[in-house]
Protein backbone atom coordinates (compact mmCIF):
# COMPACT_ATOMS: atom_id res chain seq x y z
CA UNK A 1 0.00 0.00 0.00
CA UNK A 2 2.85 2.21 0.00
CA UNK A 3 1.85 4.16 -2.88
CA UNK A 4 -1.63 3.59 -2.52
CA UNK A 5 -2.85 7.61 -2.98
CA UNK A 6 -1.10 8.14 -6.08
CA UNK A 7 -2.79 4.91 -7.69
CA UNK A 8 -6.33 6.42 -6.48
CA UNK A 9 -5.43 9.32 -7.76
CA UNK A 10 -3.96 8.70 -11.93
CA UNK A 11 -6.10 5.19 -12.36
CA UNK A 12 -8.78 7.21 -13.40
CA UNK A 13 -7.02 9.14 -15.23
CA UNK A 14 -4.77 6.64 -17.02
CA UNK A 15 -7.71 4.71 -17.79
CA UNK A 16 -9.15 7.74 -19.27
CA UNK A 17 -6.38 7.92 -21.52
CA UNK A 18 -7.00 3.93 -22.70
CA UNK A 19 -10.59 4.48 -22.72
CA UNK A 20 -10.03 6.98 -26.08
CA UNK A 21 -9.72 3.89 -27.57
CA UNK A 22 -12.16 1.82 -26.58
CA UNK A 23 -15.21 0.82 -28.79
CA UNK A 24 -18.36 2.96 -28.02
CA UNK A 25 -20.65 0.18 -27.87
CA UNK A 26 -18.02 -1.09 -25.13
CA UNK A 27 -17.22 2.41 -23.22
CA UNK A 28 -20.35 1.93 -20.53
CA UNK A 29 -19.07 -1.18 -19.38
CA UNK A 30 -15.37 -0.24 -19.46
CA UNK A 31 -16.41 3.32 -17.34
CA UNK A 32 -18.20 1.00 -14.87
CA UNK A 33 -15.12 -1.32 -14.31
CA UNK A 34 -12.61 1.31 -13.87
CA UNK A 35 -14.98 3.04 -11.64
CA UNK A 36 -15.29 0.01 -9.38
CA UNK A 37 -11.84 -0.59 -8.97
CA UNK A 38 -11.09 2.81 -7.91
CA UNK A 39 -13.83 2.11 -5.50
CA UNK A 40 -12.25 -0.94 -4.57
CA UNK A 41 -8.89 0.78 -4.08
CA UNK A 42 -10.63 3.45 -1.70
CA UNK A 43 -12.19 0.45 0.31
CA UNK A 44 -8.67 -1.11 0.65
CA UNK A 45 -7.16 2.44 1.55
CA UNK A 46 -10.02 2.31 4.58
CA UNK A 47 -8.64 -1.39 5.16
CA UNK A 48 -5.59 -0.09 5.60
CA UNK A 49 -5.60 2.98 7.86
CA UNK A 50 -4.81 3.23 11.01
CA UNK A 51 -8.14 4.48 13.24
CA UNK A 52 -6.52 5.26 16.09
CA UNK A 53 -3.43 7.77 14.08
CA UNK A 54 -5.57 11.23 13.78
CA UNK A 55 -2.38 12.02 11.71
CA UNK A 56 -1.52 11.62 8.13
CA UNK A 57 -1.24 8.19 6.66
CA UNK A 58 0.24 6.62 3.69
CA UNK A 59 2.20 10.02 2.68
CA UNK A 60 4.15 10.40 -0.22
CA UNK A 61 6.23 12.98 -0.91
CA UNK A 62 8.69 13.59 -4.28
CA UNK A 63 10.54 17.24 -4.28
CA UNK A 64 9.71 18.44 -8.16
CA UNK A 65 11.04 22.24 -7.86
CA UNK A 66 13.07 21.93 -4.68
CA UNK A 67 14.44 25.70 -5.10
CA UNK A 68 10.62 26.67 -4.96
CA UNK A 69 9.75 23.97 -2.57
CA UNK A 70 7.12 22.55 -4.45
CA UNK A 71 6.58 18.82 -3.98
CA UNK A 72 4.19 15.86 -5.14
CA UNK A 73 3.07 14.98 -1.54
CA UNK A 74 0.37 13.16 -0.44
CA UNK A 75 -1.44 12.17 2.45
CA UNK A 76 -4.72 11.26 4.14
CA UNK A 77 -6.22 11.54 7.85
CA UNK A 78 -9.52 10.78 9.43
CA UNK A 79 -11.10 13.76 7.57
CA UNK A 80 -10.15 13.39 4.03
CA UNK A 81 -10.79 9.36 4.48
CA UNK A 82 -14.54 9.21 4.04
CA UNK A 83 -14.51 12.09 1.37
CA UNK A 84 -12.55 10.34 -1.01
CA UNK A 85 -14.70 6.53 -0.34
CA UNK A 86 -17.72 8.90 -0.69
CA UNK A 87 -16.11 10.61 -4.09
CA UNK A 88 -15.74 6.84 -5.50
CA UNK A 89 -18.44 5.88 -4.12
CA UNK A 90 -21.00 8.51 -5.67
CA UNK A 91 -18.82 8.32 -8.97
CA UNK A 92 -19.85 4.48 -9.15
CA UNK A 93 -23.23 4.80 -8.38
CA UNK A 94 -23.69 8.04 -10.67
CA UNK A 95 -22.02 6.49 -14.14
CA UNK A 96 -23.86 3.14 -12.82
CA UNK A 97 -27.51 4.38 -12.94
CA UNK A 98 -26.83 6.87 -15.96
CA UNK A 99 -29.01 6.01 -18.72
CA UNK A 100 -28.59 6.35 -22.46
CA UNK A 101 -27.35 9.87 -24.08
CA UNK A 102 -25.83 11.34 -26.85
CA UNK A 103 -21.48 10.96 -27.18
CA UNK A 104 -21.61 8.76 -24.29
CA UNK A 105 -18.11 7.41 -25.12
CA UNK A 106 -17.03 11.70 -23.74
CA UNK A 107 -19.66 12.02 -21.30
CA UNK A 108 -17.64 8.55 -18.97
CA UNK A 109 -14.08 9.82 -20.24
CA UNK A 110 -15.08 13.20 -18.88
CA UNK A 111 -16.00 11.70 -15.26
CA UNK A 112 -13.02 9.69 -15.09
CA UNK A 113 -10.93 12.40 -15.55
CA UNK A 114 -12.89 14.65 -12.88
CA UNK A 115 -12.75 11.66 -10.67
CA UNK A 116 -9.15 12.21 -10.84
CA UNK A 117 -9.10 15.93 -9.71
CA UNK A 118 -11.26 15.31 -6.77
CA UNK A 119 -9.32 12.23 -5.23
CA UNK A 120 -6.57 14.87 -5.52
CA UNK A 121 -7.90 17.94 -4.25
CA UNK A 122 -8.63 15.31 -0.93
CA UNK A 123 -5.07 14.06 -0.66
CA UNK A 124 -3.15 16.99 -1.40
CA UNK A 125 -0.41 17.99 0.89
CA UNK A 126 1.15 20.63 -1.38
CA UNK A 127 -0.64 24.44 -2.05
CA UNK A 128 -0.09 24.34 -5.14
CA UNK A 129 -0.76 20.46 -6.13
CA UNK A 130 -3.86 21.67 -4.23
CA UNK A 131 -4.60 24.50 -6.40
CA UNK A 132 -3.84 22.32 -9.81
CA UNK A 133 -6.31 19.83 -8.97
CA UNK A 134 -8.66 22.43 -7.70
CA UNK A 135 -8.44 24.23 -10.65
CA UNK A 136 -8.73 21.16 -13.07
CA UNK A 137 -11.67 19.77 -11.55
CA UNK A 138 -13.53 22.87 -13.53
CA UNK A 139 -12.80 21.63 -17.11
CA UNK A 140 -15.03 18.50 -17.20
CA UNK A 141 -17.67 19.65 -15.36
CA UNK A 142 -17.35 22.68 -17.44
CA UNK A 143 -17.55 20.64 -20.40
CA UNK A 144 -20.24 18.11 -18.83
CA UNK A 145 -22.88 20.92 -18.24
CA UNK A 146 -22.24 22.61 -21.21
CA UNK A 147 -22.12 19.56 -23.87
CA UNK A 148 -25.04 17.70 -22.04
CA UNK A 149 -27.11 20.02 -20.02
CA UNK A 150 -30.43 21.88 -20.43
CA UNK A 151 -31.61 24.76 -23.06
CA UNK A 152 -29.51 27.55 -21.08
CA UNK A 153 -26.88 25.09 -20.44
CA UNK A 154 -23.92 27.21 -22.01
CA UNK A 155 -25.33 30.19 -19.34
CA UNK A 156 -25.10 28.12 -16.40
CA UNK A 157 -21.46 26.65 -17.73
CA UNK A 158 -19.67 29.51 -18.18
CA UNK A 159 -21.00 31.08 -14.72
CA UNK A 160 -20.51 28.18 -13.02
CA UNK A 161 -16.78 28.88 -14.20
CA UNK A 162 -16.33 32.13 -13.98
CA UNK A 163 -17.39 32.34 -10.12
CA UNK A 164 -15.26 29.61 -9.53
CA UNK A 165 -12.41 30.45 -10.99
CA UNK A 166 -12.80 34.50 -10.12
CA UNK A 167 -12.75 32.81 -6.14
CA UNK A 168 -9.68 30.43 -7.14
CA UNK A 169 -7.66 33.39 -8.05
CA UNK A 170 -8.05 34.93 -5.30
CA UNK A 171 -7.41 32.25 -3.04
CA UNK A 172 -3.93 31.10 -5.28
CA UNK A 173 -2.91 35.47 -4.23
CA UNK A 174 -2.91 34.31 -0.50
CA UNK A 175 -1.31 30.67 -0.69
CA UNK A 176 1.39 33.02 -2.42
CA UNK A 177 1.59 35.42 0.42
CA UNK A 178 1.91 32.55 3.01
CA UNK A 179 4.73 31.19 0.85
CA UNK A 180 6.66 34.67 0.53
CA UNK A 181 5.95 34.55 4.43
CA UNK A 182 7.37 31.23 4.94
CA UNK A 183 10.52 32.29 2.88
CA UNK A 184 10.68 35.53 5.13
CA UNK A 185 10.95 33.99 7.98
CA UNK A 186 12.69 30.42 7.81
CA UNK A 187 14.81 31.51 4.64
CA UNK A 188 13.49 28.16 2.23
CA UNK A 189 10.63 28.20 0.30
CA UNK A 190 7.89 25.68 0.78
CA UNK A 191 4.52 25.58 -0.50
CA UNK A 192 3.82 22.24 1.96
CA UNK A 193 1.10 22.48 4.02
CA UNK A 194 2.10 20.76 7.04
CA UNK A 195 5.10 23.30 6.81
CA UNK A 196 2.64 26.29 7.18
CA UNK A 197 0.92 25.09 10.18
CA UNK A 198 4.34 25.98 11.98
CA UNK A 199 3.78 29.45 11.41
CA UNK A 200 2.04 31.49 13.78
CA UNK A 201 1.01 34.81 11.90
CA UNK A 202 0.19 38.01 13.31
CA UNK A 203 -3.67 38.20 13.90
CA UNK A 204 -3.65 40.92 11.27
CA UNK A 205 -1.82 38.84 8.68
CA UNK A 206 -4.28 36.11 9.64
CA UNK A 207 -7.40 38.71 9.12
CA UNK A 208 -6.36 39.22 5.34
CA UNK A 209 -5.15 35.92 4.45
CA UNK A 210 -8.12 33.84 5.98
CA UNK A 211 -10.80 36.54 3.52
CA UNK A 212 -8.44 35.57 0.64
CA UNK A 213 -9.08 31.52 1.61
CA UNK A 214 -12.26 32.36 2.69
CA UNK A 215 -13.59 33.73 -1.13
CA UNK A 216 -12.53 30.58 -3.08
CA UNK A 217 -13.51 28.20 -0.77
CA UNK A 218 -17.17 30.28 -0.27
CA UNK A 219 -18.00 30.46 -3.62
CA UNK A 220 -17.47 26.44 -3.69
CA UNK A 221 -19.42 25.82 -0.73
CA UNK A 222 -21.38 27.92 -2.26
CA UNK A 223 -22.04 30.31 0.84
CA UNK A 224 -24.62 33.32 0.56
CA UNK A 225 -24.60 36.10 -1.26
CA UNK A 226 -22.08 33.59 -3.38
CA UNK A 227 -24.65 31.07 -4.17
CA UNK A 228 -26.45 32.69 -7.30
CA UNK A 229 -24.07 30.11 -9.63
CA UNK A 230 -25.81 26.74 -7.98
CA UNK A 231 -29.56 27.23 -9.11
CA UNK A 232 -28.15 27.57 -13.15
CA UNK A 233 -25.75 24.65 -12.08
CA UNK A 234 -28.04 22.17 -10.96
CA UNK A 235 -31.42 22.73 -13.04
CA UNK A 236 -29.48 23.10 -16.38
CA UNK A 237 -26.86 19.82 -15.29
CA UNK A 238 -27.62 16.76 -16.92
CA UNK A 239 -28.59 14.38 -14.01
CA UNK A 240 -24.65 12.76 -13.49
CA UNK A 241 -23.60 16.40 -13.25
CA UNK A 242 -25.91 17.37 -10.51
CA UNK A 243 -25.07 13.91 -8.58
CA UNK A 244 -21.06 14.45 -8.54
CA UNK A 245 -21.34 18.47 -8.02
CA UNK A 246 -23.75 18.03 -5.60
CA UNK A 247 -21.78 14.92 -3.34
CA UNK A 248 -18.47 15.82 -3.84
CA UNK A 249 -17.78 19.54 -5.89
CA UNK A 250 -19.31 21.43 -2.95
CA UNK A 251 -17.61 19.32 -0.23
CA UNK A 252 -14.06 20.85 -1.90
CA UNK A 253 -15.08 24.37 -0.20
CA UNK A 254 -15.82 23.21 3.53
CA UNK A 255 -12.91 20.84 3.04
CA UNK A 256 -10.83 23.86 2.29
CA UNK A 257 -11.87 25.34 5.46
CA UNK A 258 -10.79 22.09 7.54
CA UNK A 259 -7.22 21.53 5.85
CA UNK A 260 -6.59 25.27 4.94
CA UNK A 261 -8.48 27.82 7.48
CA UNK A 262 -8.86 26.42 10.43
CA UNK A 263 -5.79 25.12 11.28
CA UNK A 264 -3.39 28.17 9.42
CA UNK A 265 -5.21 30.82 11.03
CA UNK A 266 -7.02 30.09 14.26
CA UNK A 267 -7.47 33.44 15.88
CA UNK A 268 -8.89 34.47 12.57
CA UNK A 269 -11.47 31.93 12.67
CA UNK A 270 -12.43 32.76 16.20
CA UNK A 271 -13.19 35.93 15.17
CA UNK A 272 -15.11 35.24 12.31
CA UNK A 273 -17.46 32.71 13.81
CA UNK A 274 -20.39 35.32 14.28
CA UNK A 275 -20.43 36.58 10.76
CA UNK A 276 -19.80 33.49 8.94
CA UNK A 277 -22.94 32.15 11.77
CA UNK A 278 -24.87 34.80 10.41
CA UNK A 279 -24.78 33.92 6.72
CA UNK A 280 -24.56 30.10 7.34
CA UNK A 281 -28.38 31.17 9.10
CA UNK A 282 -29.28 32.89 5.66
CA UNK A 283 -28.06 30.18 3.73
CA UNK A 284 -30.07 27.67 6.12
CA UNK A 285 -33.64 29.69 6.02
CA UNK A 286 -33.63 31.92 3.47
CA UNK A 287 -32.65 29.17 0.63
CA UNK A 288 -34.89 26.61 2.49
CA UNK A 289 -37.96 29.25 2.03
CA UNK A 290 -36.88 29.77 -1.47
CA UNK A 291 -37.35 25.79 -1.92
CA UNK A 292 -40.70 25.78 -0.68
CA UNK A 293 -41.62 28.30 -3.35
CA UNK A 294 -40.16 26.31 -6.19
CA UNK A 295 -42.39 24.29 -8.92
CA UNK A 296 -39.27 21.99 -9.95
CA UNK A 297 -38.40 19.07 -8.24
CA UNK A 298 -34.76 19.43 -9.08
CA UNK A 299 -34.69 23.29 -7.82
CA UNK A 300 -36.21 22.33 -4.81
CA UNK A 301 -33.50 19.92 -4.21
CA UNK A 302 -30.90 21.90 -5.65
CA UNK A 303 -31.93 24.87 -3.03
CA UNK A 304 -32.69 22.19 -0.24
CA UNK A 305 -28.76 20.99 -0.80
CA UNK A 306 -27.63 25.04 -0.09
CA UNK A 307 -29.57 25.15 2.92
CA UNK A 308 -27.75 21.91 3.93
CA UNK A 309 -24.40 23.10 3.60
CA UNK A 310 -25.69 26.31 6.03
CA UNK A 311 -25.58 23.62 8.68
CA UNK A 312 -21.93 22.19 7.56
CA UNK A 313 -20.74 25.35 7.56
CA UNK A 314 -22.46 26.41 10.71
CA UNK A 315 -21.01 23.30 12.21
CA UNK A 316 -17.41 24.05 11.40
CA UNK A 317 -17.22 27.25 12.82
CA UNK A 318 -18.55 25.75 16.09
CA UNK A 319 -14.70 25.20 17.50
CA UNK A 320 -15.86 21.89 19.11
CA UNK A 321 -15.24 18.54 18.60
CA UNK A 322 -18.94 17.74 18.28
CA UNK A 323 -19.85 20.67 15.60
CA UNK A 324 -16.85 19.68 13.90
CA UNK A 325 -17.19 16.23 13.65
CA UNK A 326 -20.75 16.49 12.57
CA UNK A 327 -19.80 19.02 10.13
CA UNK A 328 -17.52 16.32 8.20
CA UNK A 329 -20.20 13.56 8.77
CA UNK A 330 -22.88 15.79 7.25
CA UNK A 331 -20.51 16.11 4.43
CA UNK A 332 -21.17 12.52 3.93
CA UNK A 333 -24.48 12.32 4.68
CA UNK A 334 -25.24 15.28 2.11
CA UNK A 335 -23.52 13.80 -0.25
CA UNK A 336 -25.11 10.55 -0.41
CA UNK A 337 -28.86 12.06 0.56
CA UNK A 338 -28.42 14.84 -2.42
CA UNK A 339 -26.77 12.53 -4.53
CA UNK A 340 -29.40 9.97 -4.43
CA UNK A 341 -32.34 12.80 -4.79
CA UNK A 342 -30.87 14.01 -7.66
CA UNK A 343 -30.41 10.69 -9.30
CA UNK A 344 -33.99 10.21 -8.41
CA UNK A 345 -35.48 13.56 -10.06
CA UNK A 346 -33.19 12.28 -13.49
CA UNK A 347 -35.25 9.08 -13.54
CA UNK A 348 -38.12 10.27 -13.46
CA UNK A 349 -37.20 12.85 -16.17
CA UNK A 350 -36.04 9.91 -18.44
CA UNK A 351 -39.79 9.03 -18.13
CA UNK A 352 -41.79 12.07 -18.43
CA UNK A 353 -39.33 14.32 -19.24
CA UNK A 354 -40.55 17.23 -16.76
CA UNK A 355 -39.73 17.98 -13.81
CA UNK A 356 -42.51 20.04 -12.89
CA UNK A 357 -44.63 19.11 -9.56
CA UNK A 358 -48.04 19.91 -11.01
CA UNK A 359 -47.57 17.20 -13.94
CA UNK A 360 -47.71 14.48 -11.44
CA UNK A 361 -49.89 13.30 -8.76
CA UNK A 362 -50.44 9.87 -7.20
CA UNK A 363 -47.49 7.94 -9.22
CA UNK A 364 -46.77 5.72 -5.99
CA UNK A 365 -49.66 3.47 -7.67
CA UNK A 366 -47.57 2.89 -10.96
CA UNK A 367 -44.12 3.29 -9.44
CA UNK A 368 -44.26 1.85 -5.81
CA UNK A 369 -40.41 1.09 -5.41
CA UNK A 370 -39.42 4.57 -6.61
CA UNK A 371 -41.67 6.11 -4.06
CA UNK A 372 -40.22 4.16 -1.09
CA UNK A 373 -36.98 4.92 -2.08
CA UNK A 374 -37.85 8.54 -2.47
CA UNK A 375 -39.51 8.74 0.95
CA UNK A 376 -36.52 7.16 2.12
CA UNK A 377 -34.09 9.56 0.91
CA UNK A 378 -36.67 12.59 1.54
CA UNK A 379 -36.77 11.55 5.19
CA UNK A 380 -32.96 11.43 5.46
CA UNK A 381 -32.56 14.81 4.32
CA UNK A 382 -34.97 16.18 6.50
CA UNK A 383 -33.26 14.68 9.55
CA UNK A 384 -35.29 11.87 10.32
CA UNK A 385 -33.99 10.15 13.75
CA UNK A 386 -32.02 6.25 12.57
CA UNK A 387 -30.95 8.16 9.29
CA UNK A 388 -28.10 9.43 8.22
CA UNK A 389 -29.26 12.88 8.36
CA UNK A 390 -29.88 12.83 11.90
CA UNK A 391 -26.36 12.10 12.92
CA UNK A 392 -24.58 14.88 11.36
CA UNK A 393 -27.70 17.78 12.11
CA UNK A 394 -27.83 16.83 15.74
CA UNK A 395 -24.02 16.54 16.53
CA UNK A 396 -23.58 20.52 14.45
CA UNK A 397 -26.26 21.50 16.55
CA UNK A 398 -25.06 20.15 19.63
CA UNK A 399 -21.90 21.73 19.09
CA UNK A 400 -23.17 25.16 18.04
CA UNK A 401 -25.50 25.48 21.13
CA UNK A 402 -22.31 25.83 23.13
CA UNK A 403 -21.27 28.80 20.92
CA UNK A 404 -24.79 30.76 20.98
CA UNK A 405 -28.37 29.00 21.95
CA UNK A 406 -30.52 31.65 20.21
CA UNK A 407 -28.15 30.91 16.87
CA UNK A 408 -28.79 27.13 16.75
CA UNK A 409 -32.54 27.52 17.55
CA UNK A 410 -33.06 29.80 14.71
CA UNK A 411 -30.76 26.88 12.77
CA UNK A 412 -32.90 24.37 14.31
CA UNK A 413 -35.81 25.28 11.93
CA UNK A 414 -34.22 24.10 9.01
CA UNK A 415 -35.75 21.01 9.97
CA UNK A 416 -39.08 22.37 9.76
CA UNK A 417 -38.49 23.88 6.99
CA UNK A 418 -36.47 21.13 5.19
CA UNK A 419 -39.97 19.08 6.52
CA UNK A 420 -42.57 21.65 5.18
CA UNK A 421 -41.12 21.90 1.64
CA UNK A 422 -39.97 18.11 1.03
CA UNK A 423 -43.11 16.65 2.58
CA UNK A 424 -44.79 19.24 -0.23
CA UNK A 425 -42.84 17.66 -3.20
CA UNK A 426 -44.16 14.05 -1.84
CA UNK A 427 -47.67 15.11 -1.57
CA UNK A 428 -47.49 16.46 -4.87
CA UNK A 429 -45.71 14.13 -6.48
CA UNK A 430 -46.79 10.68 -5.33
CA UNK A 431 -50.35 11.03 -3.73
CA UNK A 432 -53.57 12.32 -4.31
CA UNK A 433 -55.56 11.06 -8.04
CA UNK A 434 -53.83 9.37 -10.92
CA UNK A 435 -55.80 11.92 -13.31
CA UNK A 436 -52.53 12.60 -15.80
CA UNK A 437 -52.68 9.52 -18.37
CA UNK A 438 -49.25 9.88 -19.18
CA UNK A 439 -48.66 8.59 -15.46
CA UNK A 440 -50.53 6.14 -15.72
CA UNK A 441 -48.27 4.13 -18.65
CA UNK A 442 -44.75 5.26 -16.49
CA UNK A 443 -42.49 2.33 -15.33
CA UNK A 444 -41.27 1.53 -12.03
CA UNK A 445 -37.34 1.15 -11.34
CA UNK A 446 -35.92 -1.17 -13.55
CA UNK A 447 -32.90 -3.33 -12.23
CA UNK A 448 -29.97 -1.21 -13.09
CA UNK A 449 -31.70 1.75 -11.31
CA UNK A 450 -32.89 -0.09 -7.92
CA UNK A 451 -29.13 -1.98 -8.06
CA UNK A 452 -27.63 1.48 -7.88
CA UNK A 453 -30.23 2.78 -5.35
CA UNK A 454 -29.85 -0.14 -3.23
CA UNK A 455 -26.34 0.41 -1.49
CA UNK A 456 -27.60 3.87 -0.65
CA UNK A 457 -30.19 2.89 0.66
CA UNK A 458 -28.55 0.63 3.03
CA UNK A 459 -25.49 3.49 3.74
CA UNK A 460 -28.31 5.48 4.89
CA UNK A 461 -29.89 2.99 7.22
CA UNK A 462 -26.67 1.81 8.38
CA UNK A 463 -25.27 4.63 9.66
CA UNK A 464 -28.14 6.44 10.93
CA UNK A 465 -28.37 3.42 13.14
CA UNK A 466 -24.79 2.91 13.65
CA UNK A 467 -22.34 5.59 12.89
CA UNK A 468 -19.85 5.14 15.14
CA UNK A 469 -17.47 3.06 12.69
CA UNK A 470 -17.15 6.04 10.59
CA UNK A 471 -17.19 8.85 13.49
CA UNK A 472 -14.46 7.52 15.64
CA UNK A 473 -11.78 8.07 12.85
CA UNK A 474 -13.12 11.86 12.33
CA UNK A 475 -13.54 12.09 15.86
CA UNK A 476 -9.78 11.10 16.83
CA UNK A 477 -8.65 13.91 13.66
CA UNK A 478 -11.04 16.20 14.69
CA UNK A 479 -9.47 16.20 18.44
CA UNK A 480 -6.03 16.49 17.30
CA UNK A 481 -6.70 19.72 14.49
CA UNK A 482 -8.81 21.24 17.42
CA UNK A 483 -5.68 20.58 20.32
CA UNK A 484 -3.13 21.78 17.48
CA UNK A 485 -5.53 24.85 17.16
CA UNK A 486 -5.28 25.83 20.66
CA UNK A 487 -1.82 25.75 21.21
CA UNK A 488 -1.05 27.63 17.66
CA UNK A 489 -3.48 30.63 18.65
CA UNK A 490 -2.41 33.88 19.83
CA UNK A 491 -5.32 35.72 21.20
CA UNK A 492 -6.16 34.59 24.95
CA UNK A 493 -9.70 34.51 23.34
CA UNK A 494 -9.26 32.25 20.69
CA UNK A 495 -7.50 30.07 23.18
CA UNK A 496 -10.40 30.00 25.42
CA UNK A 497 -12.75 29.97 22.76
CA UNK A 498 -11.36 26.54 21.44
CA UNK A 499 -10.81 25.22 24.49
CA UNK A 500 -14.18 25.82 26.55
CA UNK A 501 -15.75 24.55 23.47
CA UNK A 502 -14.35 21.84 23.07
CA UNK A 503 -15.97 19.30 26.02
CA UNK A 504 -15.05 16.50 24.98
CA UNK A 505 -11.27 16.80 24.38
CA UNK A 506 -9.20 14.13 26.20
CA UNK A 507 -12.32 11.34 25.96
CA UNK A 508 -10.02 9.40 24.34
Amino acid sequence: MENILSVLVFFPAVAGLLGFVVDKNSIRTYGITVVSIEFLLSLWLWLGFDMANPGMQFVEMIPLIPDMGISYYLGADGISLFIIVMTTLMTLIGMASMGETKNIKNMILSLLFLEMTMVGVFVALDAILFYLFWELSLVPMLYIIGAWGGPLRVYAAIKFFLYTFTGSLIMLVGMLFVAYVYHSLTGVWSFAITDWYALVLPVNYQLWLFAAFFIGFAIKVPMFPFHTWIPYAHGQAPTIGSVILAAVLLKMGTYGFVRFSLPMFPDASVLAITPIAVLSLIMIIYTAMIAYAQKDIKQVIAYSSVSHMGIIMLGLFAMNAEGLSGSVFQMLSHGIVSGALFMLVGMIYERRHTKLMSEFGGIAAVMPKFAVIFGIMLMASVGLPLTIGFVGEFLVLLGFYQVSPVMTILAGTSIILGAAYMLRVMKQTFFGPLNNEENKKLNDLNTRETLSLIPLVVIVIWLGVYPKPILAPIDNSVKALLSFMEEKAITQEAKETIRLSDTTKGDN
